[in-house]
C-alpha cells in the first residue's frame, strides 16, 4: 500500500508535536492518487515551511507527488518572502510538489487561483499574481483571504518539479493587521467550513488544475480567470517607479497583467513588482 500519511517524519518535528486535528488523509490519497501515482499525503502539526520541506526534498533527488500539510508554519512566506502566519484550525497552508513539463510556464499562479477560487466560494476574486480576495455588499475589494506561493527546481527548458504552496485564512485572525492592508477569511462567507473540508476542496481542484494547465496551459483558464478577475477596470497602484497608479485592463496570453496610463498599455510580468486597488 503506498504511502498515504506521515504524522511526524523524524526529519521533520519533535515526536511530541503530534497532530490533534482530523484531517481527511485517506480520502485525499484515494481522490488524488490516480491522478499523481505515487503521491503521498502527509500531515505534519509544525514546520518550518512546507514549501522549503519540499523544495529541500527535490533537491536532494525525491521528486514523487507529495501533498504536505501543516497545522502550524512558524516560517511561513508568501511572494517576496514577506511572512504568512497560521495556527491550528484557524488557518490552512499546505503545499503540493510534483514534476510539471507545460510548454508555457506563463500564467501558472493566475490558473491556481481559478481553481482555489472555484472550489472554495463563488465571491472569491483573485487579485493579480497569487492572491485570494473577497468583496463587499457594493461590489469593491474588502480584504485578502489567501496567497499563493509558486516555487520551482529545475531548468526553465526541461520539466521542473514544482511545489504551489496555499495558504488560507479559515477563522479571524488574532489580531488584525494595519487596516490598509485588510484580510478576510472563509468563514464569513461559509460559517461552517472547516480547514479539514477546504483541504479536500482546494487539493483536489488543485491537482486536476495543475494536470490541465500541463496539456493546456494559461488558455484553459483565461475565461475562468477574467470573470473573478479582481482589479480588472479599477484603478490600481503599483511598486513600479515608473507606473505608480493606472487602470487595470486584464490579462493576456501568459498572465501578464495589462494597464494602461497616459503614456498607453504598459505590460507587467509578476516578478518583483506588487499591485494593490486604489
Amino acid at each position: 500500500m503506498p504511502l498515504r500519511c506521515t504524522e511526524l517524519p523524524p526529519h521533520h518535528a519533535r515526536p511530541e508535536a503530534m497532530s490533534t486535528l482530523r484531517w481527511p488523509v485517506e480520502d485525499l490519497w484515494e481522490r488524488l492518487e490516480p491522478q499523481l501515482p505515487g503521491l503521498s499525503v502527509e500531515v505534519l502539526a509544525e514546520v518550518d515551511s512546507t514549501n522549503t520541506r519540499l523544495l529541500e526534498r527535490a533537491r536532494q533527488g525525491d521528486t514523487a507527488a507529495c501533498l504536505l500539510v501543516a497545522e502550524r508554519q512558524h516560517a511561513g512566506r508568501g511572494r517576496q518572502g514577506r511572512a504568512w502566519q497560521s495556527a491550528p484550525g484557524a488557518s490552512l497552508t499546505f503545499s503540493l510538489g510534483l514534476p510539471l513539463s507545460p510548454q508555457r510556464w506563463g500564467g501558472l499562479s493566475l490558473a491556481v487561483g481559478v481553481a482555489l477560487a472555484e472550489a472554495l466560494h463563488p465571491l472569491l476574486r483573485i487579485k493579480w499574481p497569487n492572491d485570494l480576495w473577497t468583496l463587499d455588499d457594493h461590489g469593491a475589494p474588502a480584504g485578502k483571504l489567501g496567497g499563493i506561493l509558486i516555487e520551482t527546481q529545475g531548468h526553465a527548458s526541461a520539466t521542473r518539479h514544482v511545489v504551489v504552496g496555499v495558504g488560507l485564512n479559515i477563522e479571524a485572525p488574532p489580531a488584525l493587521p494595519d487596516p490598509r492592508h485588510p484580510v478576510a477569511w472563509l468563514r464569513q462567507l461559509d460559517p461552517g467550513l472547516t480547514a479539514a473540508e477546504a483541504l479536500t476542496a482546494a487539493a483536489t481542484a488543485l491537482v486536476g488544475a495543475l494536470k490541465m494547465f500541463e496539456l493546456r496551459g494559461f488558455a484553459a483558464f483565461a475565461r475562468r480567470f477574467a470573470a473573478r478577475d479582481l482589479l480588472r477596470g479599477r484603478r490600481v497602484r503599483t511598486t513600479k517607479p515608473e507606473l505608480p497608479e493606472a487602470q487595470a485592463e486584464g490579462v493576456d496570453e501568459d498572465g501578464a497583467l495589462l494597464l494602461r496610463d497616459a503614456h498607453g498599455l504598459h505590460r507587467l510580468d509578476s516578478g518583483e513588482v506588487s499591485v494593490r486597488p486604489c
